[in-house]
């Protein structure tokens, strides 16, 4: 029986706009799905007041990998935006990511060395030798002042467990610098579609047929029968009925507003890292794109523990959700005519450019069979 499409590719997010447009370049025919009603998954911006809003949480583009950066400005102008939050600690403002800005307002202190010193210090006076836990390790890196003011309560908000309790690894991702650099990222390029991320994906799909509104799960023996392969990148426990268990997550719930003033924080992005205030960060939308519109939207961020039916946002990659997807991977092989993808589809965290590299690599591996 001969089948409608060569690939059925389930969600309109990143990596399945990639391997949609990779496919059709190779002359396969693609139907994309995804039961939101628009597609460019969590990566989705929309228009209000003349400002591009991402619905999901703010995304800054950021690669040092030359070959995606050009592979994306196929499809978009990106601006210069560069990503560098603040801290807001009951009223104290801290420039992130940690640097001598940082150092410089906690301390006083003004050189590197002194900087170093403080650091180590404060390790020492701590008694720690080899971290074994995210507080350790922060304390390790950046000394105690700073673990206190900047990071242990945002952190358990973040993660809704005490730092003393969470892996170190987690810590490791955020850039310390010993010098006057407010660049959060230490990327080659970096900025944010002109026009929103929205668009960016349209024409990544652009000739290209999709379907919103349409749960594959719910539909998946008849979906199946019109595709030769399915691309899926939905969660990898709910694709096997969460058989072995479900993997955790953590969620975010965004709370939006316009507001009748063309300012209201002066930055796109600041956290508020005491533990009293909810939400861990607030964003202003139109700073992403320098926007001067006569009002403003902003987005607090409350971050959440996930429960089936929410939006599952970060995986909890500690060594039980690990030897789980491990056991749901093995299953996952065994689907001859499936591919898994994605930050859900292979339960890990992933940024933009590194979906689009592997999602590169998944394709041109499978489309030159």
């Amino acid at each position: 029986m001969n089948k409608k499409y060569d690939y059925l590719i389930v969600g309109a997010g990143l990596y399945g706009a990639v391997f949609a447009y990779e496919a059709k370049k190779a002359g396969k025919t693609c139907l994309v799905i995804d039961k939101r009603r628009h597609i460019a998954g969590n990566i989705y911006t929309y228009e209000c007041e003349g400002i591009n809003v991402h619905q999901y949480g703010a995304h800054i583009f950021h690669t040092n990998n030359r070959q995606v950066w050009n592979y994306v400005n196929q499809f978009a102008e990106f601006n210069r935006y560069t990503n560098s939050p603040v801290a807001n600690y009951n009223g104290e403002i801290y420039n992130l990511p940690f640097n001598m800005n940082t150092f410089n307002k906690m301390w006083g202190v003004i050189t590197p060395q002194q900087a170093a010193e403080k650091i180590e210090q404060q390790r020492k006076e701590a008694g720690i030798t080899e971290p074994e836990n995210l507080e350790e390790q922060a304390i390790s890196l950046v000394g105690t002042d700073i673990y206190e003011k900047l990071i242990k309560g945002y952190t358990q908000k973040q993660w809704g467990r005490p730092c003393n309790e969470l892996p170190s690894f987690i810590i490791k991702r955020l850039p310390v610098r010993f010098t006057y650099d407010n660049n959060y990222f230490n990327a080659l390029y970096q900025g944010i579609p002109v026009g929103g991320y929205t668009n960016m994906v349209k024409n990544m799909l652009e000739g290209t047929e999709i379907k919103l509104g349409v749960d594959y799960l719910e539909n998946r023996e008849e979906l199946n029968k019109i595709a030769e392969k399915i691309v899926y990148t939905g969660p990898v426990d709910e694709y096997f009925g969460y058989c072995l268990g479900a993997l955790q997550y953590r969620s975010v719930r965004f709370e939006t507003e316009t507001l009748d003033m063309d300012n209201y924080q002066g930055n796109a992005v600041v956290n508020y890292t005491d533990a009293e205030t909810p939400y861990t960060r607030i964003i202003e939308h139109k700073h992403f794109e320098f926007g001067t519109q006569p009002k403003t939207i902003i987005s607090r961020e409350y971050s959440a523990e996930w429960k089936q039916g929410d939006e599952p946002y970060y995986p909890v990659n500690d060594d039980a959700n690990g030897a789980l997807y491990a056991k749901y991977k093995e299953l996952a092989d065994k689907e001859a005519n499936v591919i898994f993808g994605g930050r859900l589809g292979e339960y890990k965290y992933y940024d933009m450019d590194k979906v689009i590299e592997v999602a590169l690599d998944v394709a041109a591996k499978e489309l030159c069979k």
